[in-house]
């Protein structure tokens, strides 16, 4: 990995957008911890309502913004949840899906996502405003001359904090290395590392009337934590690289003095097709119902939320693996079809070995459905566990909510730097493919 960077760096365009990448990164975490205007920063600093459960795992993945309330607190969510809606509207609607097959629809896509976006962060910046109300962590109350415009700014402030991280994502998809979404991700992630590690020393002197039994019990969980995590580690990195390889064989063709073909080849199917997509948007999508509640806590829906959609109940757990593994397969759908895959062999003289011609787009989804079973699977035991074990720790009187998302988290880091990995791997072969040619 260290010398594809290196050799990355060589090449000037290449190293042109890793700078580029990493300028944007930059602009991202100053944003993230820019404070907002009417809020009681020095109080949110030792307040830990959203360090815990579903928060805890919002701010993990805005890089600490949501829970010190900063400019960027709303981080990618609302970008995520905009893609995730105008994509099953281009599945559910002929129009849209027409829409979705030449550059000016995916355009005009694009541009409604835009608006879905500047709508959904105004209604969750006014949801976390009142939220921030009701803990008492602003500087105005409602008795207050300019409590109204106080509330115009912060909501504005967010929106806007939310608008302009859709923009450096799609700057980075334009000019940088990798994913948009997924580096943002990857860099709040990474600038919760400290905090991560804080929390496991905070372990150690567990709270119980024996001190040596406390030490005990405190240096076990971190042995536990950390055994955890490299295990996912070994397992995504293994995994991710998997892939299960169909036999493609081309037929031989003569054209002028030249014989092309009759070689076999494989085409690769990656056991981790959907990469760590289905788990941002699943993490997305299960985080509503108690991000609506915190919003409204006296109602019978917050009551209802809190008492049974908590991160260790077995509802939000069965939840959040039922949404991945449905995300895994609508993500395959949507950027992955048998039947053209099937026409582009045919067309170029090929065949799968043993599989007729008019089979091959059935055998390539049947095995695309076992491939991307797996994927989930797989995708399932990371991101599950360590909130299965969490919730198993916290039924017997125990305290590991802090790696109750360690393998989320993994997940995406570690996932993201193994794809843009490959991406500047297949731009450095590019490269030298060109200049062999020239």
């Amino acid at each position: 990995m260290f010398q594809t960077f290196k050799n990355a760096w060589t090449v000037p365009e290449l190293r042109k957008k890793l700078l580029f990448t990493l300028m944007i990164v930059l602009l991202y975490r100053i944003g993230a911890n820019l404070y907002v205007p009417y809020v009681n920063a020095s109080m949110l600093e030792v307040y830990s309502y959203f360090t815990d459960g579903i928060f805890g795992f919002m701010s993990l993945l805005s890089g600490s913004a949501f829970s010190q309330a900063t400019f960027f607190a709303l981080s990618v969510s609302p970008y995520i949840t905009a893609s995730i809606v105008m994509q099953l509207l281009t599945i559910a609607i002929p129009k849209l899906e027409k829409l979705s097959k030449d550059e000016e629809g995916k355009k005009k896509i694009s541009a409604a996502t835009r608006w879905v976006t500047v709508l959904l962060a105004l209604i969750t910046a006014y949801g976390y405003v009142n939220l921030l109300n009701s803990q008492g962590l602003l500087t105005v109350s409602s008795g207050d001359s300019n409590y109204v415009f106080a509330w115009f700014v912060m909501i504005a402030c967010f929106c806007a904090g939310a608008s302009i991280i859709m923009w450096l994502a799609e700057k980075i998809n334009e000019h940088g290395i990798g994913n948009g979404i997924s580096i943002i991700l990857f860099a709040n992630i990474i600038s919760s590392a400290a905090t991560s590690v804080q929390s496991l020393i905070a372990m150690v002197p567990a709270g119980t009337e024996n001190v040596v039994l406390g030490w005990i019990l405190g240096i076990l969980e971190v042995i536990l934590s950390l055994a955890l995590a490299l295990g996912a580690i070994i397992l995504i990195v293994w995994f991710t690289n998997s892939e299960r390889r169909i036999k493609v064989i081309y037929a031989k063709k003569v054209v002028g003095r030249k014989m092309y073909g009759g070689q076999k080849t494989n085409l690769p199917l990656k056991m981790n097709m959907a990469g760590v997509m289905p788990v941002i948007f699943a993490s997305s999508i299960v985080s509503i119902p108690a991000t609506i509640a915190a919003f409204i806590p006296n109602t019978g829906f917050g009551k209802f939320v809190t008492e049974w959609l908590g991160t260790t109940s077995p509802i939000y757990i069965i939840l959040f693996i039922a949404l991945i593994f449905a995300f895994s397969y609508f993500y395959i759908a949507i950027s992955f079809n048998p039947v053209e895959v099937a026409n582009n062999i045919r067309s170029n003289g090929g065949a799968i070995i043993g599989i007729r011609p008019q089979e091959m787009a059935p055998f390539i989804k049947k095995i695309l459905n076992r491939v991307t079973l797996m994927g989930a699977v797989f995708l399932a035991i990371i991101a599950g566990v360590p909130l299965i074990v969490s919730a198993i720790v916290t039924a017997v009187g125990g305290n590991f909510t802090s790696v109750a998302f360690t393998g989320t988290s993994l997940l995406i880091a570690v996932g993201v730097a193994l794809e843009t990995v490959r991406d500047l791997e297949a731009q450095l072969a590019m490269r030298n493919y060109k200049g062999f040619l020239d």
